[in-house]
């Protein structure tokens, strides 16, 4: 009887273990029978009529602003450069001198003896510069001069004349808002990549990387993202109005404002750096004290600190801080205005000296103990 029980019990485990199998077998099936529905479904159909290509619709003629576009970058690419500034490190291993790129930005060709035009926080403290032309072709650069108050720098290659298609100039002056402007350069490291915009104001100020401010900006909603710094903003015939230089924006990406320092600086600076490696700026032969300084002073104006023997100031009769007994110190003069515009700080000095040039004579308004005066002088280079 055990025995018998012990036999059914095993016949119904074997039975149990076939239903088990049977039902893993149909599940399978029914898996296989599904995906081969899906799939025959999903694909392709030989049921119906021949599918065919679809036509090619005839392309239209280009409009004339686009004509005048395609014709302007075509025209002008040539003459943008791809910049790459380079410091020399050490390999890990070898302890070898080694260049690793440390940014990169944009040039304008400038003449015919390998000139390039860029801003100068692009080439800012590179050990070595690479300049690339056209269809990839590399060239070793020189800093010429640089000028880091207006954000300008001139570097030099050695290239062949056919390679060096200077851009035409134009003017930034006699800018309207709302005209057509283009922007090239080598955004994110894109080479030869054309925006376009309007000027969306002129007569901006910005700041440069020395505190400085730069006059007469051009403002453009031209896309300009970093890699562009130093590349051409153009009008609408291809002549040179701006050289791009900075974005405003909270993420570092372009948010619909750019800034182009005005061409009418770029062609009075260029010149000196070329010729003299630096800008030859005319002053009054002073030193100042500082606007912190003079603000807690509570004085509105700037503060000579110290005239230059045999200059135009102190032939002028402009005296300097006086000491008085010990350390007691007196004020000498302080500037107010300069040809009638007023002077509060040291940048307002500087800005206005700036767009004279050496031989130039102006007229300043200086305080001293209260009484104001006006004096003429004869602006001479300073350092």
């Amino acid at each position: 009887m055990g025995v018998f029980k012990e036999s059914v019990r095993s016949t119904q485990r074997s039975g149990v273990a076939f239903l088990v199998v049977l039902a893993m077998l149909v599940a399978f099936v029914v898996v296989l029978s599904s995906r081969g529905n899906r799939e025959q479904s999903a694909g392709p159909s030989s049921d119906g009529p021949e599918v065919q290509t679809r036509a090619v619709t005839a392309s239209p003629a280009l409009e004339s602003d686009e004509l005048a576009t395609i014709g302007v970058f075509e025209q002008a690419s040539p003459s943008v450069a791809f910049i790459i500034n380079r410091a020399v490190g050490r390999d890990f291993f070898s302890l070898n001198p080694i260049e690793v790129p440390q940014g990169s930005g944009s040039g304008v060709v400038w003449d015919e003896s390998g000139h390039i035009i860029t801003n100068f926080h692009v080439v800012y403290r590179a050990d070595a510069i690479l300049v690339v032309l056209g269809e990839h072709e590399e060239y070793e650069a020189r800093v010429v001069g640089v000028d880091p108050d207006h954000d300008l720098a001139v570097l030099r290659i050695r290239a062949p004349k056919d390679k060096l298609v200077p851009l035409p100039i134009g003017s930034a002056h006699d800018l309207l808002v709302g005209q057509k402007v283009l922007a090239i350069g080598n955004p994110f490291g894109l080479d030869h990549t054309l925006t376009t915009g309007i000027v969306s104001a002129i007569g901006r100020t910005i700041k440069s990387m020395t505190g400085r401010t730069i006059e007469g900006v051009i403002q453009t909603d031209a896309a300009i993202n970093p890699g562009n710094s130093g590349g051409p903003l153009l009008d609408s015939s291809g002549r040179l109005i701006g050289i791009n230089t900075q974005i405003v924006s909270s993420s570092g990406a372009f948010s619909g404002i750019g800034f182009a320092v005005p061409v009418d600086m770029v062609n009075r600076v260029v010149p000196q750096l070329i010729t003299h490696g630096k800008v030859i700026r005319a002053g009054i032969g002073v030193s100042v004290v500082s606007d912190p300084i003079a603000s807690r002073l509570g004085i509105q104006g700037v503060v000579i600190r110290e005239v230059t023997l045999g200059g135009p100031a102190e032939r002028a009769g402009i005296e300097g801080l006086r000491s008085r007994g010990g350390r007691q110190i007196s004020l000498g003069d302080v500037v107010t205005a300069i040809d009638g515009e007023a002077v509060r700080t040291v940048d307002d000095l500087l800005t206005i000296l700036d767009r004279h040039k050496v031989g130039d004579s102006v007229k300043l308004v200086v305080e001293r103990e209260g009484a104001s005066r006006t004096v003429m002088l004869t602006l001479q280079e300073v350092g």
